[in-house]
């Protein structure tokens, strides 16, 4: 529920929720008809109705061609793939990521990812819709946290008991008939919250306790993630949650370790990104869905925050996204 102080603040954010609204309704109407970043829906085999699969590499191998697997794909379900040998190489939102035995990567929904050569690879691959778990697990394994780390990466002391999570799992998703099929869905849903609740749990600073994330940091990046396309202003975000531009401020800082202005700004940039890269869009019509006035605005904007014109950005893109390959981004390991 919002908070507001007086009358008039909530006029304002009336009006500030009403020019958002129509901008967004606007953006829907001129775009509905553009390509845009490849989409794929969750769509798991018949006879799995948890809104759960898990499958090994080489049966992903066998299901989908090599070709359809490199390209740019923007899932609207999560992601969780681990190494059981070889290693391997994948992009997630231009920033790439070298795997090996043992260690975790999690895709969320929205996220533009690339798989490498599988072929060197074996492992497990869990893909679970959004809202498979209750809001409380799902908040404590920080499912719906788009600034979560992607890759994971347990110590000694801490694999046994994830390793031991996935292999439960994945039996029980064999096991299906086993159970009446009420149970074996309830079964499959706490296995994975065991698994997510591990592997949230690990990204905690060592010596520091897990606390749950700021409610204002929480409902500001929620919002962000809403209107980016809207408004890059923190006073709108202000006055439409009913904070202070400097309480948003100081929440952002704390849970995301940036200023509030950077923050929305990395979202627009990120988005625009997405947009250049893989979709068929010119850089005006990206410029016109991101809620800029003109062409040359959006141009001076991403230029100052990239270093590229969108136009050299996405001929970069481009040109290195026939597969993943070795990057300088692979330094994230």
């Amino acid at each position: 529920m919002f908070r507001f102080r007086s009358g008039t603040t909530n006029v304002r954010r009336q009006r500030s929720e009403s020019r958002i609204n129509f901008r967004l309704m606007m953006a829907k109407n001129r775009h509905h008809s553009v390509r845009e970043v490849p989409a794929v829906a969750f769509a798991a085999p018949a006879g799995t109705p948890a809104g759960v699969e898990v499958m090994s590499l080489a049966e992903l191998r066998r299901r989908v061609s090599e070709g359809t697997l490199v390209r740019p794909q923007r899932p609207d379900f999560h992601h969780l793939l681990t190494l059981t040998a070889g290693d391997l190489r994948h992009v997630v939102d231009f920033n790439g990521y070298a795997l090996r035995p043992g260690s975790w990567l999690w895709v969320r929904p929205g996220q533009v990812h690339q798989w490498g050569d599988l072929a060197k690879a074996e492992g497990t691959l869990i893909l679970f819709q959004q809202d498979v778990l209750d809001p409380a697990t799902a908040t404590a394994a920080r499912v719906d946290d788009p600034h979560a780390p992607v890759v994971i990466a347990p110590v000694a002391a801490d694999a046994g008991a994830v390793a031991m999570a996935a292999e439960h799992l994945s039996g029980e998703f064999q096991a299906l008939g086993r159970l009446p099929l009420e149970v074996h869905i309830a079964t499959l849903r706490h296995l994975l919250a065991v698994l997510l609740l591990r592997l949230a749990h690990l990204t905690v600073p060592v010596g520091g306790p897990a606390t749950e994330p700021d409610e204002t940091y929480v409902r500001f990046r929620d919002a962000v993630e809403r209107h980016f396309t809207a408004t890059r202003r923190v006073e709108d975000y202000a006055r439409m949650l009913g904070y202070s531009g400097r309480t948003l401020a100081r929440a952002t800082l704390a849970g995301a370790g940036l200023g509030a202005k950077e923050f929305i700004d990395r979202r627009v940039v990120l988005e625009a990104k997405r947009l250049l890269a893989h979709g068929d869009e010119t850089a005006a019509q990206i410029s016109d869905r991101l809620g800029f006035v003109t062409p040359s605005q959006f141009s001076k904007y991403f230029m100052q925050r990239t270093g590229r014109s969108p136009i050299d950005f996405r001929h970069g893109a481009r040109g290195r996204a026939e597969g993943p390959g070795p990057s300088a981004a692979l330094g994230q390991e």
